[in-house]
């Protein structure tokens, strides 16, 4: 009876020590992955992030939907190093995806273009066996993004109609830290206005100020969260598509 004590014992203490020991080395959590139609392998352009074109081809299309990662839109941009976990077909360095869509599967956390699923592979025999599996053991990690000679650009989304309605997506957020606020700057009254997050990574305002706008953004990561402020301002003319510089670098 003892003996049979001890080895349940053993067990529970098994058990409570593998997501520990699943989460703990070099910072991985381990999930489940896989991948969605696509007729040329790339994102979609109406993923719920609101990216359009730019989240098709962002990282060279290496993209992927997620579902608790998502944290209401403010994952959206986010990137993720993700391996699989069959030593025979995986790379050992896995793929880089970036954050551009809602998605949920069985138990996974990442439904990943096919531009991104492919590069969990070892070679090319080893994706094409892995697109044959379906859905994927894998670990993944946060990772900064990295967009060498890009800064922070801010999109007037297409919805914008000067001067009654105005609507942003952020684009090329670099390291790692999420936009959780985006405030514009509201100079009659003298205080900062709270924009409204629309959906994803798209914020709008009605009646924006007249004039050229300031913005600032809030990131939020690590334990921490602070302001930037965008070193230009979206001019007074400004219309659907266009694209401005913050000239914010973040990395």
């Amino acid at each position: 009876m003892e003996l049979n004590f001890k080895h349940q014992l053993g067990l529970l203490c098994v058990t409570l020590l593998l997501p520990a020991l699943c989460t703990s080395q070099d910072s991985f959590t381990c999930s489940r992955a896989t991948y969605y139609g696509s007729p040329d392998c790339y994102g979609n352009p109406r993923g719920a992030c609101g990216f359009g074109e730019y989240g098709k081809t962002v990282n060279d299309g290496s993209v992927a939907g997620v579902s608790w990662l998502w944290k209401n839109g403010s994952g959206c941009g986010a990137c993720y190093q993700v391996r699989c976990k069959i030593p025979q077909f995986c790379d050992e360095n896995g793929a880089y995806v970036v954050v551009t869509d809602y998605g949920e599967g069985d138990r996974t956390d990442f439904i990943m273009s096919p531009r991104g699923y492919s590069k969990l592979g070892r070679n090319t025999y080893a994706s094409a066996e892995l697109f044959k599996y379906g859905v994927v053991d894998v670990e993944y990690r946060r990772v900064p993004c990295r967009y060498g000679g890009y800064n922070l650009l801010v999109k007037v989304h297409e919805h914008s109609r000067n001067p009654h309605y105005l609507a942003i997506l952020i684009l090329y957020l670099g390291g790692t830290n999420d936009i959780t606020a985006v405030e514009l700057w509201q100079e009659e009254c003298q205080e900062w206005r709270r924009m409204r997050r629309a959906f994803g990574t798209v914020f709008d305002a009605e009646n924006p100020p007249r004039g050229d706008i300031k913005l600032r953004f809030q990131l939020s990561g690590n334990a921490e969260q602070y302001w930037v402020q965008s070193k230009n301002v979206i001019s007074g003319d400004w219309e659907a598509g266009a694209v401005y510089d913050s000239e914010i670098q973040l990395g």
